[in-house]
């Protein structure tokens, strides 16, 4: 089943950037959101359900504040969101209300969705406003966001809203027909139509910067379809600026590059455990440990673990990791970084004499962890 998951989405996230929304002036299209509403409005009566994630509010405070390239310093771009944001919030709910449309704004930092509590909250937020027909419409916290709390750009953020809310598809609207054969800043390539997997390659092609008004070039969005078809969701990368480009992507017309799930639906709380939390350490396991992990589902025993490095507590995310660095698998461990080297390589029944006590056989349980 491929684009076929594109015509029965019910729940979709829409992620629309900064270089879609603004004119060649650099001030933000009321047409293009115009047209934007139009086409929601006429999804929701197909009894879908819409979240809008946008850029444009540091853009938009640049344009009003005068400002003819993107600021470097914090503050300066702290200052351009709060211009911005409300300004960019009065054109969405003028032109949503224009066809019969209400909407609501959310503004999330990283910590809102890596908290337990907080991501469920913000969850059940998003799943009552869709309940009510009304438009969450999401943007990053920019004005106090740090590098500690930012999401990075929006094209992350629009992957983890659509994990957060189990979305059947993420749209990201871009400037560009969707994954192409080269860099178009480099010279015309041909569209990628779909794509079942991706791999370096593909990777390698995206590489690119972003543009003078947003932040995220082609390999931020590869990094957002990743997460989203890591779940067993699909994405779809397609130019915003084409005519109806919504309605016509709905109707099954083959136009972006469509990527199809990698594997099963995965639940939410080992969503939450494999896109949300960053882990505090790693641990490095031998072959059989990874056999056992990823071909057998297994879950992470004492005596398959080879090195332990960084600091973390009983409870934290750590990435468990084959010889040579590469994550295999990310989960909540049963142990502290003290415990797990004293115990590493050990059999289950000999933690007890080596700690003093034993809370599981477990480093990791195979409920608490996720393949990545």
């Amino acid at each position: 089943m491929g684009r076929e998951r594109i015509i029965s989405a019910r729940r979709i996230v829409v992620k629309v950037g900064s270089n879609v929304l603004a004119g060649p002036d650099g001030q933000i299209s009321e047409k293009f959101i115009g047209g934007l509403a139009r086409q929601i409005a006429a999804l929701l009566e197909d009894r879908r359900e819409i979240i809008l994630v946008t850029s444009g509010a540091i853009s938009t405070g640049m344009a009003r504040m005068g400002l003819a390239s993107r600021p470097t310093l914090l503050p300066e771009l702290q200052a351009a969101a709060a211009v911005g944001q409300g300004h960019l919030m009065h054109i969405y709910a003028r032109e949503f209300a224009g066809v019969g449309i209400t909407v609501a704004q959310i503004l999330l930092t990283a910590d809102d969705l890596k908290v337990r509590h907080r991501h469920l909250n913000a969850r059940n937020t998003i799943i009552t406003l869709l309940e009510r027909r009304i438009v969450p419409i999401i943007n990053e916290n920019d004005t106090v966001l740090t590098d500690e709390i930012k999401f990075g750009d929006n094209d992350i953020l629009s992957a983890l809203v659509a994990n957060l809310v189990k979305a059947d598809l993420l749209v990201i609207l871009t400037d560009t027909e969707g994954l192409m054969t080269r860099d178009p800043k480099r010279g015309r390539g041909e569209l990628v139509k779909e794509v079942k997997a991706v791999t370096r390659s593909l990777e390698a092609v995206a590489l690119g910067a972003g543009s003078t008004r947003g932040t995220g070039g082609m390999a931020s969005k590869l990094r957002a379809v990743k997460m989203v078809v890591a779940s067993g969701e699909a994405a779809i990368i397609a130019d915003g600026r084409k005519s109806d480009i919504l309605e016509r992507l709905f109707k099954g017309e083959e136009i972006g590059t469509y990527f199809y799930p990698a594997g099963e639906r995965m639940g939410g709380r080992k969503r939450w455990i494999a896109f949300f939390l960053k882990p505090k350490g790693r641990i490095v396991i031998d072959d059989g440990a990874v056999s056992a992990v990823i071909e057998r589902g297994k879950s992470l025993l004492p005596t398959g673990i080879l090195e332990v490095a960084g600091d973390f507590n009983s409870g934290d995310t750590v990435a468990i990791c084959r010889l040579g660095g590469r994550e295999v698998a990310r989960g909540l461990t049963n142990y502290s970084s003290e415990e797990v080297r004293r115990i590493k390589g050990l059999k289950t029944n000999q933690i007890s004499s080596v700690l003093g006590y034993k809370y599981y056989d477990e480093v990791v349980h195979r409920d608490n962890l996720v393949l990545v």
